[in-house]
């Protein structure tokens, strides 16, 4: 393997990676930015987003032979998109056995606070989590949840499901080679967000939804955004690479009106999916009130200025007006050590 700029920006990100494993110092820096495109990023987020992003670049520049890459990108978003239905098929079979409602966040109180949902599951998260708490567990910082206190209750079937990942990232690595390298980067860059939503987040997820079809993209229009970019900054070299993958549907005598649509396909799709996924938020909130079930409480919690009314033993009522993601964190602080889990009913309207 020669070592190129490829690989030494791959190594350099790698380095970013474990230095934020060590260290607090960057994360002013860094967070604004990847919290873009994470979700609330955090501090386990990023280190694997940048330890993905540098191990993808290195390993695109690994197989010396040429590969139908388009195929192998074909195959990934199809089996990307396969993982995540999946991921989120489990958390409605979770919910069936545990006999709990699909409209609410899952708060297993076990070790440390890990919440799941229809919306963002962290099931698949937990296997790996347990994973890497018995393979590294001293040298994992408190301050870095992996979710392993939702192991227990994960269905039996979810370890079928998080052998799809490393298939996953093996194609990736395969639809990855010998790209021009502004689509080099792209598709290393889309991976990483890719296969940190499919065990964190799921199908809805912000990282999930910007890796699946920013690949789409890559795969429709990669060809006009290595020719936009390589004129903008005249290099020749990547206009040059990119003769070699012009779109499938550039040249097959497709009437005007169907090149468009084939050209501007991904941005349809995304607008469809972005309204999917707030229609099933806001079909599934519950905007009067928080119900909130509260499973083998101790007697004489004390929750502070939460506004919250007894309906009965388990039941509880939240006023509205508290923010979702503000409620299910200080909820954590008061059931600490106190309850087995809690459930909190959905509300996208609070974050309005």
């Amino acid at each position: 393997m020669k070592v190129n700029k490829t690989i030494l920006v791959g190594f350099l990100f790698l380095l970013i990676g474990a230095f934020i494993f060590v260290s607090d110092l960057l994360n002013p820096l860094i967070r604004p930015v990847t919290h873009l495109f994470l979700m609330g990023s955090s501090k386990g987020k990023d280190i694997i987003f940048f330890g993905l992003l540098g191990l993808l670049l290195i390993l695109s520049q690994v197989i010396p032979r040429k590969i139908d890459a388009t195929r192998y990108l074909k195959i990934s978003i199809v089996i990307g998109f396969v993982l995540l239905v999946f991921g989120n098929l489990l958390e409605v079979v979770f919910r069936l056995q545990m006999g709990i409602k699909l409209n609410t966040v899952f708060c297993s109180m076990s070790s440390t606070m890990s919440s799941t949902s229809i919306l963002h599951t962290h099931l698949l998260k937990s296997i790996l989590g347990e994973v890497l708490t018995k393979i590294i567990g001293p040298f994992i910082q408190s301050n870095i949840n992996t979710g392993v206190g939702l192991y227990a209750y994960v269905p039996d079937i979810s370890f079928l499901v998080v052998l799809i990942i490393p298939i996953l990232f093996i194609t990736l690595i395969l639809a990855n080679q010998k790209r021009p390298w502004f689509t080099n980067f792209l598709i290393a860059f889309f991976s990483s967000c890719l296969l940190i939503g499919s065990f964190d987040g799921g199908l809805w997820a912000t990282p999930s939804l910007v890796g699946l079809l920013g690949l789409w993209i890559v795969y429709r229009n990669g060809y006009y955004l290595n020719l936009h970019l390589g004129k903008i900054i005249k290099d020749k070299k990547l206009l040059k690479a990119n003769e070699n993958i012009q779109p499938s549907y550039r040249n097959i005598g497709l009437s005007e009106a169907k090149y468009l649509f084939n050209r501007f396909l991904p941005i349809l799709i995304i607008l469809i999916v972005i309204a999917l996924r707030f229609t099933v938020a806001f079909a599934g909130a519950e905007p009067d009130y928080y119900t909130v079930e509260i499973v083998n409480m101790t007697d004489n919690v004390d929750f502070g200025d939460i506004p919250i009314e007894k309906i009965s033993n388990e039941t509880y009522h939240v006023d509205s007006n508290y923010n979702e993601m503000e409620l299910i964190n200080d909820l954590k602080v008061p059931l600490n050590n106190s309850c087995k889990y809690y459930t909190v009913s959905w509300n996208a309207y609070s974050y309005l």
